[in-house]
């Protein structure tokens, strides 16, 4: 068991290291360490910014798909399969609108506020339905997102920000630089939040009826996971943009080798979604070097062949 620890932080390190040394700009870590102001601009200002970025975007998304899938019951469910991030890029449209000379919280409220409502409206939908299987949930979040996008989209066209919005729904970690990145710290303490509660998400997972025998609040659980993946997902959109399948492969993957107990999972859950968004990055960075791929499409890529693995998966144990 140690040596797995030990591999997995040597794995973490090196990817990092490997991440703050790729890209157009000459940047060495030999020149930092003689004092070359230059390279400690160029790190400061941008390979360290970014490298953070990913780490807490790779992470929230992570923990926020496994929250998701603990209070909806259902393995495939994320925030991009539940409308959770359609509804956070709606908010986004609007605070660019009404709130267009406002500062960046008041941005952020107002995504994280459409993002709770959009989140909660289809959790009351799905308690709804008497009869519902594994794929229909995220079939049905899949078709209810695309709603909310393409009214985003009209948004978009009637107010001119067609571009904006396209800059948003292809994540690329290009653009972060130090100072406008810092509203990604939000993850931090929501996933040690998650973390407090993840035996209360485990028992909700059950279902309602075994949450109450226990004690539980129900309806409150599921309240607070809305919330803690609307916060996530909010943060997220807003500094980098949509990645989709993230939160959908990665706990999956994890519970294969792992198990379903969350309070064990989610720093897992975290770790791989890190290794995972930083290993995409900077495979995005190489592939038509200097030029960069966003890690959206490649996300999609590993994302859509893997949800058609867990489809397929989930057939041949029913």
């Amino acid at each position: 068991m140690k040596l797995i620890y030990i591999f997995a932080a040597l794995l973490l390190v090196f990817l990092a290291a490997f991440s703050l040394s790729v890209g157009v700009a000459d940047f060495s870590f030999s020149a930092v360490l003689s004092g070359d102001s230059h390279a400690t601009n160029i790190l400061l200002s941008s390979r360290l910014p970014r490298l953070l970025a990913i780490i807490l975007a790779g992470a929230g998304l992570s923990i926020a798909g496994l929250i998701m899938q603990q209070i909806v019951q259902n393995r495939f469910a994320a925030p991009s399969t539940t409308g959770t991030i359609d509804w956070a890029m709606l908010g986004y449209m609007i605070a660019l609108i009404a709130f267009s000379d406002m500062s960046g919280w008041v941005h952020l409220l107002t995504i994280f506020a459409f993002s709770v409502f959009g989140t909660l409206l289809f959790v009351r939908f799905l308690q709804r339905l008497k009869f519902k299987n594994t794929v229909m949930v995220p079939l049905i979040g899949i078709m209810y997102g695309n709603i909310v996008s393409a009214f985003t989209t009209f948004i978009a066209y009637k107010y001119d920000l067609v571009q904006t919005l396209g800059s948003w729904t292809v994540a690329n970690f290009a653009s972060v630089l130090r100072g406008n990145y810092e509203f990604l710290y939000i993850a931090l303490p929501v996933s040690l939040l998650a973390y407090a509660y993840a035996n209360k998400f485990s028992a909700a997972s059950v279902g309602e009826t075994f949450a109450k025998n226990i004690g539980l609040n129900y309806q409150r659980i599921v309240m607070i996971g809305v919330m803690l993946v609307a916060v996530l997902a909010s943060s997220i959109v807003m500094i980098v943009g949509m990645i989709p399948f993230l939160g959908l492969i990665v706990p999956n993957i994890v519970s294969l080798f792992i198990g379903d107990n969350m309070s064990r999972n989610l720093p897992w859950t975290a770790y791989v979604g890190v290794v995972l968004v930083l290993a995409c990055d900077i495979l995005g960075r190489l592939i038509i070097f200097p030029y960069e791929v966003p890690i959206s499409m490649i996300i999609s890529i590993l994302g859509g062949a893997v949800f058609i693995y867990l489809i397929l998966r989930d057939k041949s144990n029913a």
